[in-house]
C-alpha cells in the first residue's frame, strides 16, 4: 500500500496524522505542496492535509483515528 500525506509545510494537522500512521506501523511519505505544486493540481487539493492511498485521495482534511483505522483495514482486506 502506497501512502502519502500531501500537506503544506505549516499544516498543524500533519504531525498528528503522521503520529497516527506511525502508531499503526504503516509506512508513508510526506509530500509538501510547496516542493511539488503539480501534486495539488493532480489530486485537486485545496486544503491540508490530504491522505492519498494507492494514488487515490482517501481523506481531504484530518480524519479521526476511527475513520483512518476503518479505512486502512478495509484497504488491507482487499
Amino acid at each position: 500500500m502506497d501512502v502519502q500525506i500531501i500537506a503544506t509545510r505549516d499544516c498543524r494537522h500533519r504531525p498528528n496524522l503522521e503520529r497516527e500512521l506511525r502508531m499503526m506501523g504503516l509506512p508513508y511519505r510526506v509530500v509538501f505542496i510547496e516542493d511539488d505544486p503539480a501534486v495539488a493540481a493532480r489530486y485537486g487539493i485545496r486544503h491540508s492535509p490530504n491522505l492519498v492511498v494507492d494514488d487515490e485521495v482517501a481523506f481531504r482534511g484530518q480524519p479521526t483515528e476511527h475513520e483512518l483505522r476503518a479505512y486502512l483495514e478495509r484497504r488491507a482486506a482487499q
